[in-house]
């Protein structure tokens, strides 16, 4: 697409679709390399955009991937409800629906970090109302299928599971000279913790001790 194509768009629609594009290159970007390593020249450049005119759909690049971070918030609600809604083990799903989300959990990990910083107060207002109404949405979901926890412990839950995944979903996945090491020494390899069982013990733990705070 040449960038003469892209700027010729103005219908509300047209817009949509490119912030759509946008949205799309940087997530396979970030599936390719990481988040971390994702430029603002390396976004536009996959839509064919010239850097500069990024500011016409994302003020910034963070806020290219706060948004990001939302879809994938409600990406993985789904994922959650239905497999809850199929009679699954709140805490199996929890973990598990995490683990076949790598983006999502790279998201969290540099959410508060750096995701949340050069953004707008509209782009954070946006964000912040997104995460709360999905968040509340799987306090629902989860309290629906576990009596044990009111509505509001279920939201804690489903919280604390997401904030748990950007914690550890990087040290079960390290970058290759950490692997490497692993691989060469066993007793640093126990730095290198398995994310899904870790995952479900830290949870299980979690969702134990709620009733006993009220």
């Amino acid at each position: 697409m040449s960038h003469k194509a892209f700027l010729r768009a103005r219908r509300p629609e047209h817009k949509q679709q490119r912030r759509e594009a946008i949205l799309d290159a940087a997530r396979k970007l970030a599936l390719e390399s990481g988040v971390r390593t994702v430029s603002l020249g390396g976004v536009a450049t996959a839509v064919g955009l010239v850097k500069s005119n990024l500011a016409r759909y994302f003020a910034t690049r963070e806020e290219i991937f706060l948004e990001l971070t939302t879809l994938e918030w409600r990406d993985w609600a789904h994922a959650v409800t239905t497999r809850l809604d199929a009679g699954d083990d709140v805490i199996d799903v929890l973990a598990e629906t995490l683990a076949e989300r790598p983006l999502f959990c790279d998201l969290m990990s540099q959410s508060a970090t750096h995701l949340e910083h050069n953004v707008t107060i509209e782009a954070a207002r946006s964000f912040k109302l997104g995460v709360l109404g999905v968040v509340a949405d799987l306090g629902t979901a989860i309290a629906r299928v576990d009596p044990k926890l009111t509505e509001a412990e279920a939201r804690d839950l489903a919280a604390v599971a997401s904030g748990l995944a950007g914690m550890l979903y990087p040290a079960a996945n390290p970058p290759p000279v950490l692997a490497e090491l692993y691989a060469s020494d066993p007793v640093l390899a126990a730095a290198c913790i398995p994310f899904v069982p870790t995952m479900k013990r830290a949870l299980a733990a979690f969702a134990a001790g709620l009733p006993t705070l009220r």
